[in-house]
């Protein structure tokens, strides 16, 4: 690579924005030039949502603020197409830019659009506006003790569900979840959850699934309707169609497949980071998380400033290290993991848990502020033994 390098980074979620500031730290006297693109100036902290949705107002984070100083040119608008053979981008339809490498982060958000009713009567976190809308749902149907669903008993759907019930006491909440919620966790720390949601009167609906989403409820598999005032969706992911629309090599999912280097497999010229990419590691592969995306930001960052510098890249290595969970305002579990995500004995509950949580969800915004000046480290576990050998 040259001075004068052109480098586009698609996306300021977690991951986009942390590899942009990084980027531009690392590449500074260099000659490159950095254009970061986002539909919204404003930064969502996407782990805050389910805060958001119990009536908990958001900081406000604008994201030419979090670039002062970094040199990187902001572009408010929408990535519409990719051109890989040109190595061109068009946002908004209209204005096109040319680029040397693209870093394509642009996340995932809950598809809505299998189950029937979902798109239209169940809410989201994807974003605070919808968010903000639960949020404005949930007062009125407190006012008259309704009832409240939360479809998917994974992480998110476990945050939201309790954070409801926290903040909103006289409201019946039932958590809907096909697998058992809390699954991923030891015994300890899952019987721990499931005690907070009893606490909590968080009401469970283990093993049903889903089929069709009404006005005023939820209807299963088995015919039952479970009353609904308000339904807040959080199972299954979507990716952008950008990247498979371009003829850019993605799995059945879209997501692109990527290398051992984070590069895609079809066009050497595309990173993908965060939940946009099929990262492989030698036990599996990564779910998409903040955890695990911050890092591949990290390692591409500085792949693409070595190779600035004419230097080598050595393959990205990440393990797994830990699963918080919030439980309210006022609980969390933690749960201490093995690369491959499996539990280890070790978890925190309670106060020691609950700033542990906080230490986490404030980590990014800490994180990009002091990467204007230094290189701070996101990568609390490379995988040891488990990653040593590459992916097949």
């Amino acid at each position: 690579m040259n001075n004068g390098h052109h480098i586009v980074v698609l996306g300021a979620g977690y991951t986009g924005l942390f590899s942009t500031i990084r980027l531009a730290h690392r590449t500074r006297r260099t000659g490159v030039k950095i254009t970061l693109v986002n539909p919204s100036s404003r930064f969502v902290e996407r782990l805050r949502m389910h805060q958001v949705a119990a009536g908990q107002e958001p900081a406000d984070h604008q994201i030419p603020d979090l670039l002062a100083g970094t040199g990187v040119t902001f572009v408010q608008g929408t990535a519409t197409a990719i051109e890989p053979e040109a190595r061109q981008i068009t946002v908004d339809g209209t204005k096109t830019l040319g680029y040397d490498t693209l870093v394509y982060a642009l996340g995932s958000s809950t598809e809505t659009g299998k189950v029937p009713g979902a798109d239209i009567h169940a809410f989201t976190l994807n974003t605070p506006e919808t968010a903000g809308r639960l949020a404005s749902r949930l007062t009125e149907v407190a006012a008259s003790g309704g009832t409240v669903t939360v479809c998917g008993g994974g992480l998110t759907g476990i945050e939201a569900a309790t954070e409801i019930a926290e903040s909103h006491p006289g409201l019946n909440v039932t958590l809907i979840s096909l697998d058992e919620p809390g699954g991923m966790l030891g015994p300890k720390a899952r019987a721990y959850l499931h005690g907070a949601l009893e606490r909590l009167g968080v009401t469970l609906e283990t093993g049903a699934r889903v089929t069709k989403v009404l006005p005023d409820a939820v209807e299963l598999a088995d015919g039952r309707l479970i009353s609904s005032d308000a339904c807040l969706w959080t199972t299954g992911v979507k990716v952008s169609p950008l990247a498979a629309d371009a003829g850019i090599a993605t799995d059945d999912h879209g997501l692109i497949l990527v290398d051992a280097t984070l590069r895609s497999v079809s066009h050497p010229q595309i990173r993908a980071i965060g939940d946009a990419a099929a990262v492989r590691q030698a036990w599996g592969q990564i779910h998409g998380t903040c955890q695990s995306g911050l890092p591949t930001a990290q390692y591409t960052a500085d792949a693409i400033a070595r190779l600035v510098r004419g230097k080598a890249v050595k393959p990205f290595r990440f393990g797994y290290f830990h699963q918080p969970v919030s439980l309210g305002r006022r609980d969390a579990v933690i749960q201490f993991t093995k690369a491959d995500d499996t539990p280890r004995r070790m978890h925190l509950t309670g106060r020691s848990a609950v700033a542990y949580k906080e230490l986490v969800s404030a980590s990014p915004l800490t994180t990009y502020r002091l990467s204007k000046r230094m290189n701070v480290t996101t990568i609390i576990s490379k995988g040891g033994r488990a990653t040593r050998k590459p992916a097949a």
